[in-house]
């Protein structure tokens, strides 16, 4: 639409509807970031015709380091996103000015070759726009003006979030929105893969392109199978807290590789590539001569494997069951498993640094005996955990967390 248009929809009932359903109590101040990006690509770029897009983060609630093994999932996306005003400019380059990280970059589309770093955004992008070509969809020049306030490297996808928010764009200008969420999650994947050597699954974009809460089961990774469903913490007098212990996650790849690798190594010893094809009685059988393959370390992940792709689908039959006591025992369970068994709540190279451990065992002093919940998500080792609260101790636990 044209960008009067587009300032007009803005401030209609139905956009007041759509944030408050996206953003609740935020609904003005968001409001006024779509605003904002508006005004920013306006001086930015000019023209006439503007879309405006976005694209949320997203909190693990199941399922941690089983998506690369083809496990089982349970996520959500969150009121943290990039926010887009953008339109196509019938050229070859595409022009992004990303305001909350201080970035202007050109990319020609006619040479994707990725930097020697093999990391940044304009590598990011530039693996998306291979990827799509690389599916057989067609790419394009844009010019685009983004805001963000998914907090970056904490575990709820700031990245992800930006690849889906990309995703949307060569869609609607290239495609005629014909490209579906989950070959998002694949062009996603591909760019993280094989622009940035990075071993992800799917889970982070696909969280991220379907939103809301939703199960994910891998088993077929090229064609995942997504449901949907809803938690009504309100409800329950409970509210969802997702802390950024502000631990750094460089020099963490190798911790992360080593997840994957090690459960992989498992899923070797039987002739296959990914944990979810070994029968899990012969794995258990197979214990004593894992452990001198292997070593212990690989064992005891794979337990976590098998434990928590259980774990989530019994957490979505308790959200539908509206079995409130039960879902907040399997994430606390959860928790527990990540930490003790998948061993990703601190780096072994630097263990005086335990921001995620400390940021649990404050949560467990907090909530003991309320009822709540607490675990660490995402790729762990650094970044954000996950806490349950019962409403009469919010204000306590956001005082303690923040101090």
């Amino acid at each position: 639409m044209d960008r009067e248009a587009a300032k007009k929809a803005l401030q209609s009932a139905k956009a007041t509807g759509f944030f408050t359903e996206m953003y609740g109590d935020g609904a003005a101040e968001n409001e006024k970031r779509y605003e904002h990006v508006l005004e920013g690509f306006e001086k930015s770029f000019g023209g006439d015709q503007v879309s405006l897009f976005t694209s949320a983060g997203r909190t693990e609630i199941s399922g941690n380091h089983t998506d690369h093994n083809n496990g089982k999932v349970l996520a959500g996306s969150i009121n943290l996103d990039c926010v887009a005003c953008a339109a196509a400019n019938g050229t070859d380059e595409i022009h992004i000015i990303s305001e909350t990280y201080s970035q202007k970059f050109t990319i020609n589309i006619k040479n994707l070759k990725p930097s020697d770093k093999m990391a940044g955004t304009i590598d990011l992008t530039k693996g998306m726009l291979a990827g799509f070509q690389e599916m057989g969809y067609k790419i394009g020049g844009f010019d685009a003006y983004i805001t963000s306030n998914v907090i970056s490297a904490a575990g709820v996808s700031s990245s992800a979030s930006y690849e889906m928010l990309i995703c949307s764009m060569i869609n609607e200008f290239f495609n005629d929105g014909k490209v579906d969420v989950v070959t998002y999650a694949h062009v996603g994947k591909y760019a993280e893969n094989k622009y940035w050597n990075k071993g992800s699954g799917l889970l982070d974009q696909m969280a991220c392109a379907v939103g809301g809460m939703i199960t994910i089961d891998f088993k077929n990774p090229e064609k995942p199978v997504v449901g949907q469903t809803v938690i009504d913490l309100a409800k329950h007098g409970f509210v969802m807290c997702i802390s950024d212990t502000k631990g750094s996650h460089a020099d963490l790849t190798d911790d992360y590789a080593a997840i994957r690798r090690e459960m992989e190594s498992v899923a070797e010893q039987f002739g296959k590539k990914v944990l979810r094809d070994v029968d899990e009685d012969e794995f258990y059988k197979a214990i004593p001569q894992l452990r001198k393959a292997v070593g212990d370390r690989a064992v005891v992940r794979a337990i976590h494997f098998y434990n928590d792709c259980r774990r989530a689908a019994q957490l979505c039959d308790a959200v539908r069951e509206d079995d409130f006591a039960a879902f907040l025992r399997l994430i606390i369970e959860g928790g527990h498993s990540s930490f003790e068994f998948n061993q990703n709540a601190y780096s072994i190279k630097a263990p005086q640094e335990q921001g995620v451990p400390l940021a649990l065992a404050l949560s467990q002093s907090i909530l003991q005996g309320s009822g709540g919940a607490w675990r660490m998500q995402g790729g762990g080792f650094a970044g954000t955990i996950q806490a349950y609260v019962p409403q009469e101790r919010l204000a306590r636990y956001r005082s303690e967390i923040e101090r």
